[in-house]
């Protein structure tokens, strides 16, 4: 995961927390709504980012990858570079 990965994922799930603390849903199916409303808030920024980069924002790389290059590269700096110091 990249650092723009990691960023969009923790939009999702704060957007949802905002919507359900606003919404207070009751049962599965209006929770899983709410769940799909943060989904697209994080959508919307990810499509919005990558049509003034240029780029994917998705990445086919995960945090363990991330963590060993920059073990292996000190100057390659990621949000999970302090992970394996912590374990």
């Amino acid at each position: 995961m990249t650092n723009a990965e990691l960023v969009l994922n923790m939009l999702a799930e704060v957007s949802a927390t905002e919507i359900s603390l606003e919404r207070q849903p009751s049962g599965y199916d209006e929770s899983a709504a709410v769940a799909k409303e943060g989904a697209e808030v994080a959508r919307d920024a990810r499509t919005s980012l990558e049509e003034r980069t240029g780029k994917n924002t998705v990445s086919c790389l995960n945090a363990k990858v991330l963590v060993v290059r920059s073990v292996n590269n000190p100057s390659y700096q990621t949000a999970t570079s302090s992970i394996l110091y912590f374990q």
